[in-house]
């Protein structure tokens, strides 16, 4: 990590996280072992197995506690409402707008939304933000399954400035969903309101 730290200009803590999943081949460990830190390689792979495989048990343990609770209309629009609350734009409440780039947040507001509200997908509208260095056609594909909207709702796409020095190979840019319906915005907000009353 200090090699590629120091080759690519980034700090250690970056170089960390970007080499976290990245698995050494023979060459890579034979200089490992010459500098004597075979053995603390070995030690972080067996407590990174240990970590998964904690999570994983984590992850049966709550979708079991889960599947307890009754799922309702009100519980959806609850959902939403919170997720909402974090990323949604509530500089207006003409409309409902979310806009994130983690693909499964994407999914699960959407999924709340239309379980919660009994929307017009034809009101559903996308717009991407992408890098000069991505191929549009392709994003606009990708965001289109995700979120379940045509590619004839998605707008033309934003595209930010990049030097190209960084191109991060699994992002796939940010989505802005919007709903155009007042009175589905003004009830996210509604609830949202109600919800830090309560509490």
């Amino acid at each position: 990590m200090s090699e590629v730290s120091l080759r690519l200009k980034i700090a250690k803590s970056t170089a960390s996280l970007w080499l976290s999943k990245v698995e050494l081949n023979e060459r890579a460990k034979g200089r490992l072992k010459k500098r004597a830190i075979l053995g603390q390689y070995n030690t972080i792979l067996v407590k990174r197995k240990k970590r998964k495989k904690l999570f994983d048990s984590l992850v049966v343990e709550t979708m079991q506690e889960l599947s307890k609770i009754p799922s309702s209309k009100e519980l959806c629009r609850l959902l939403a409402s919170m997720l909402f609350w974090c990323e949604g734009n509530k500089t207006t409440l003409t409309l409902v707008r979310f806009t994130n780039s983690e693909p499964n947040m994407i999914k699960c507001f959407l999924g709340l939304l239309r379980k919660g509200f009994n929307i017009d997908e034809k009101r559903l509208r996308a717009l991407i933000h992408i890098h000069t260095y991505h191929d549009e056609n392709r994003q606009i594909e990708f965001w289109s399954n995700i979120t379940g909207i045509p590619r004839c709702q998605f707008h033309r796409s934003y595209r930010k400035p990049n030097t190209g020095k960084r191109v991060s190979e699994n992002y796939q840019g940010c989505v802005a969903i919007s709903y155009y319906d007042a009175s589905v915005a003004k009830k996210l907000w509604a609830y949202y309101e109600s919800l830090q009353k309560k509490f």
